[in-house]
Parts: structure tokens; C-alpha cells; sequence
């Protein structure tokens, strides 16, 4: 962390814990009879209580976007380079919330939590949460909260997914919506990809069957595979040649079959990373949330009968050199809202990052989030002078 704190940074931050005691019945049949949220928020909620925005993460994110937790943090949070004052997420105009999604590993209820009935960590046991489970919970941290509207709900790849869903599942409860890099439903593709990171995990003999904690050993190599191919999809062709091409460790070939590439070494330290941070049941746990959202199965398929209900404004954002979920994908949910009448903003943003893209600070992107989220804040400020008169 540098030594003065930047001055368009929230600062140090501190998480918060909401315990719900209410039972949330979860889409897969069981219920969870009390759990925690752990969330971050950044800037102050104004008087009528209509300046928030939600931040919904993606597979691999947390509650902990902006800002820093110590003084001696290396790096902020994950979407620092959009959140704080005078950024796109501009906190000296909104109140910002980001949370944990139920079966997460950064402290909200998951696998890596205690059972209350058991005593014991979940593991194996925690039920499978949906996309339309994280969107009952965030309603209900919400609630506590005393947040009735939304200003405005934004999410990257599958935190897009939870937007749509509540543009569906709480239509008035929401002003605007912002789904980057993210799709109405997985192609084929995509859940081919995630069987294969969930076999690579569960074929690592020290899975035990998702009871790893219980046998006190975790499964590293299957979860450090299943990150390194993630990590191949996020990014484009032109970024890894770019990055690394054909560079090699050694002068000459090694002839076995250790590291040759600086992007074999990029990779296994990517993977081997990733296991010292994140749980290999809560990997297993969202790629089946992503297999499984479709909200237009309900309707034979037609997302626009889906989405007449939506009441919010939409900015829908995509990346050109995005193939884990394409523009095409985006276009698909800008067509579909397009067909129901809906208003509907969009920006195909020219970006070699590939997926990973939506994370970076893209003068086109950040200037689209900039201006969608400028109206809905006068927007705001239009509403509360009507009321004032």
C-alpha cells in the first residue's frame, strides 16, 4: 500500500457481518435455517435512503471491492479502479454495498463455515446455491439495512447474472442496472469448461468427497488445475502472446517435462495462488450457480417475455475480444430488453484483456459506467426536488 492513501480511495475499510435467523428456502429443495452475510460498504446512505448500489461479484470475487483493510495491505480491493470518490462508482454520490454470496469462502455461510446443528465445518454438506438464492439473500440484506430501492445493482460476468435476476425478481426495486461481460444463460462451451475444473478437483485424491477439512488436507492440485484452465478462458489470444509469446526459462529446450515457457511458470503460479485463497467445494459450488442460471427456461426460451417485467434502466457492457462470454452473448440480453420495450443503453468495448477486462480501468468502459450512472444520480436528484416541491 503506498504510504499516503490515494486520495480517490475509500480508505480503510472495515467488513461488517449481518446474521439472519429466517430461513432461506434455497432453490435445490433444503433450507438454510439462519446464515451469515458478510459485506463492505463504502460512502454514506443518504436521508431518503436512495443512493445505494450493489456490487455483485463474480466466481472468484468477495465482499471486499474498494479500499484497503491495513495500512500495510499490498493491494485494495478487487474493483478499486472503479470505486471511490470521483471514480465511476462515485462514493462521495452513493452509498456502495458488496457482499459474500452465500457459499462463498470470504466469510459469509459456505463450506468453510461451522454447521450449527453439527457443530462441524459444511464441507461437502452445504447445500448448492442458485443465482435466484443470492438474489433472496441480497434482498433481505437489503431489508436489514432499510433499503427499499436500489439506485442502482452492478455486476461483471457472473455478478451480471444476479443483475438480471433481480431486474426480474424485485422490478421496483431497483432504478438501474449494469451487466458486464455476462450472458443470459452458459453455452455449451462454458459448461463443458466447468466440468472439467469441477473434475479436475474432485479426482484429486484428496478431495475425499468434498470432506477434505474433516480429513485435515485440501485439495491443491485439483483446484490449482481447475484455476489454471479458468484462468486460460478469462484471458484473450493477443493478451497471452502478447504477455508472454513463445519466451522460454532456459536457452534451450529442457527435453522433460518441467517448465520451458514463461507461461507454463505464469500458470502454476496462478493455480498455486489461487488455493491459498479460495475453497475447492465453494469453486465446485459456483460453477454449478453459473451451469444452471437460465431465466428464460420459465417462458420457453424467450427472455424478452421474461424481462417484460423489468422496470429499471439497463447498461449492458461486453469486450471485443471476450470469448468466454462474448458480445454476442451481451446482445443476446440487449435484444431481448430491446423486444420488450425496455431502456437499454450498450457499449462493445475494443479491449485485449478478454474476459478479465471488465476488472481493468478501459477509458471507454469506465467513461460508459461513468455516464449511465451520472443520470441515474441526477435522476435521483430530479425525484427528491419534485418531492421537496
Amino acid at each position: 500500500m503506498p504510504d499516503n492513501i490515494p486520495a480517490d480511495s475509500v480508505g480503510i475499510v472495515v467488513p461488517q457481518v449481518a446474521h439472519f435467523e429466517q430461513a432461506l428456502s434455497l432453490s435445490c429443495g433444503t433450507e438454510l435455517a439462519q446464515y451469515d452475510l458478510i459485506y463492505e460498504t463504502y460512502g454514506s446512505l443518504n436521508a431518503e435512503r436512495s443512493n445505494a448500489i450493489l456490487i455483485c461479484h463474480a466466481l472468484s470475487g468477495d465482499h471486499h471491492a474498494a479500499g484497503y483493510h491495513a495500512m500495510d495491505d499490498k493491494k485494495p480491493g478487487w474493483w478499486d479502479n472503479a470505486i471511490g470518490p470521483g471514480k465511476p462508482i462515485d462514493t462521495s454520490r452513493f452509498y456502495v454495498i458488496c457482499l459474500n454470496n452465500l457459499g462463498g469462502c470470504g466469510g459469509s455461510t459456505g463450506p468453510t463455515t461451522v454447521n450449527p446443528e453439527t457443530n462441524q465445518v459444511w464441507g461437502a454438506d452445504f447445500p448448492i446455491v442458485t443465482v435466484e438464492d443470492w438474489v433472496e439473500s441480497q434482498a433481505r440484506l437489503a431489508d436489514k439495512l432499510g433499503i427499499d430501492t436500489f439506485a442502482a445493482i452492478v455486476g461483471g460476468s457472473l455478478g451480471g447474472m444476479q443483475v438480471l435476476q433481480w431486474s426480474i425478481r424485485y422490478p421496483d426495486r431497483l432504478k438501474s442496472a449494469v451487466i458486464i461481460a455476462s450472458a443470459p444463460k452458459l453455452s455449451t462451451q462454458n459448461i463443458a469448461f466447468n466440468e472439467v475444473a469441477r473434475q479436475s478437483i474432485s479426482r484429486d485424491p484428496e478431495f475425499h468427497q468434498g470432506d477434505y477439512h474433516a480429513q485435515q488436507t485440501l485439495p491443491r492440485n485439483g483446484l490449482g488445475l481447475a484455476r489454471m484452465l479458468g484462468h486460460i478462458t478469462y484471458l484473450s489470444t493477443d493478451s497471452l502472446g502478447e504477455k508472454f509469446g513463445r519466451t522460454m526459462r532456459h536457452d534451450k529446450y529442457q527435453y522433460n517435462y518441467d517448465i520451458d515457457f514463461e507461461v507454463e511458470s505464469y500458470l502454476r503460479y496462478q493455480g498455486e495462488a489461487f488455493t491459498k485463497r479460495f475453497d475447492a467445494n465453494t469453486y465446485m459450488l459456483m460453477t454449478k450457480a453459473l451451469d444452471y442460471f437460465d431465466p428464460a427456461a420459465k417462458a420457453d426460451g424467450d427472455l424478452a417475455k421474461v424481462l417484460a417485467v423489468a422496470k429499471c434502466d439497463f447498461l449492458l457492457v461486453s469486450f471485443s475480444t471476450d470469448w468466454r462470454f462474448s458480445p454476442e452473448r451481451s446482445e443476446e440480453i440487449v435484444d431481448a430488453l430491446v423486444k420488450a420495450g425496455k431502456h437499454v443503453s450498450y457499449a462493445r468495448v475494443e479491449a485485449s484483456q478478454g474476459h478479465d477486462a471488465f476488472l481493468f480501468p478501459l477509458p471507454r468502459y469506465m467513461a460508459a459506467l461513468s455516464g449511465f450512472l451520472n443520470r441515474t444520480h441526477n435522476t435521483l436528484l430530479s425525484s427528491k426536488n419534485k418531492g421537496a416541491n
